[in-house]
Order: C-alpha cells, then sequence, then structure tokens
C-alpha cells in the first residue's frame, strides 16, 4: 500500500515537472549580424564635405563680389561728390568774374562798391591766365546816342585799367559800348537808370575749367 501512494507522488513530481519545462519561454532568436560597408561611408563623408567646400566657396566669391562692389560704390560716389564740388566752385568763379558793376549818373568813375566787385575778380583772374574777358559799357537813356556809346566806352575802360594796374594783361579784356541800347529796365526814375548805368563782364575763352585761386 505505502509503495503504491509513493509511486504516484513521484509521478506526480515528474508530470509536474514536465508541465513546468514544457511551460517555459523558448530561447529569443539570434540578433542578426550588420554588415557594415565603410567605403559607402566615407564617400558619403567626402560628397558631404565637398559640397561643404562648393557652398563655402560661393559664399566667399559672394561676399568678396560685395565687398569689391560697395569699394567702387565708394570710389564712384567720392568722384562724383568731388565732380559736383568742383562745378559747384567753378560756377562761383565764373560768377564773380561776371558779376556787374554800376557807375553814378554821367561819369566813369569807380565806385568803392565798383572797386570792391573788381578786387574779387583779380585772384580768379590771375590764376587762369587763358581766361579772357569781355566788359560792355553801359549808360541810361539820358543824353544823346552818341554820348552815352562814349560813356560806356569810358566806363568799360576804367574797369580794365583797374584791372591792368593790378596785374591783368589788358591784351586779355576786350571792351565794348552799348550806350544805351540795351537797358534792363525802361522806367523813366533812378531806380531804373541805376541798374543801367553798369559794365557787364562776359568769359570769352578759358573758363572751363577754372583754377582755384
Amino acid at each position: 500500500m505505502f509503495s503504491k501512494r509513493r509511486a504516484a507522488v513521484i509521478t506526480f513530481a515528474l508530470a509536474t515537472a514536465v508541465v513546468a519545462a514544457c511551460a517555459k519561454k523558448a530561447p529569443p532568436p539570434p540578433t542578426p549580424v550588420v554588415t557594415v560597408d565603410s567605403t559607402a561611408i566615407r564617400d558619403s563623408i567626402n560628397r558631404a564635405r565637398m559640397e561643404q567646400m562648393r557652398r563655402d566657396s560661393i559664399a566667399q566669391a559672394e561676399a568678396a563680389r560685395r565687398r569689391q562692389q560697395q569699394v567702387a560704390d565708394s570710389i564712384a560716389n567720392a568722384n562724383r561728390m568731388a565732380a559736383e564740388a568742383a562745378e559747384r566752385e567753378a560756377g562761383a568763379m565764373r560768377s564773380t568774374i561776371t558779376t556787374v558793376v554800376n557807375y553814378d549818373f554821367d561819369k566813369a568813375d569807380l565806385r568803392p562798391d565798383t572797386r570792391a566787385a573788381l578786387d574779387q575778380k583779380i585772384p580768379i583772374l590771375t590764376a587762369n591766365p587763358a581766361l579772357t574777358i569781355r566788359i560792355a559799357g553801359h549808360t541810361d537813356s539820358r543824353g544823346s546816342g552818341e554820348y552815352n556809346l562814349q560813356l560806356g566806352q569810358r566806363r568799360a575802360a576804367a574797369a580794365r585799367d583797374y584791372l591792368a594796374a593790378r596785374g591783368i594783361a589788358a591784351s586779355r579784356v576786350e571792351l565794348v559800348s552799348y550806350g544805351e541800347e540795351r537797358p534792363l529796365c525802361q522806367t523813366q526814375d533812378e531806380g531804373c537808370w541805376s541798374q543801367n548805368r553798369r559794365a557787364e563782364f562776359e568769359i570769352t575763352a578759358g573758363g572751363s575749367p577754372l583754377r582755384r585761386p
């Protein structure tokens, strides 16, 4: 009787062990081995480097082009500003040369303001020896036509002689008289007559370019 029980216990234990063994998880499959193509990796890295070098080269060339353009623009702007300044200065000098001077009634004497205007012309004429001018004498409408032509001539000559006495060759100055023929205004009063009693200056040669005194 005892032997039968013992046999049953052993049988049950063996069965339990078999079931437990069967219940264990199957082992995981082996990890696949990945083969790395080192040549392909190197080629990919090299291509990336070459592409970056190309982009860097393009960026550097563009930066250099922009710098060159900025320098060129700066030079062009400076030249333009210098040319404009020179033209303004030349215009101011031409304006000084062509400034009209005035005279008192029936006189060719130089007034203080007339002398001052002539004094401003002298440095420009001295600095530009090729510059020649024409001085035209004018009068108001009073007096005869012949007398006014002579008066206009004396006024122009007085201005020329003043310049010549200060070193401007008389040969550089042409004289002409229009007398009363070219009035600035026609009103018969002193305000108008005073404007007509004048000497006008015209540049006849050597006016471009003008050298600064």
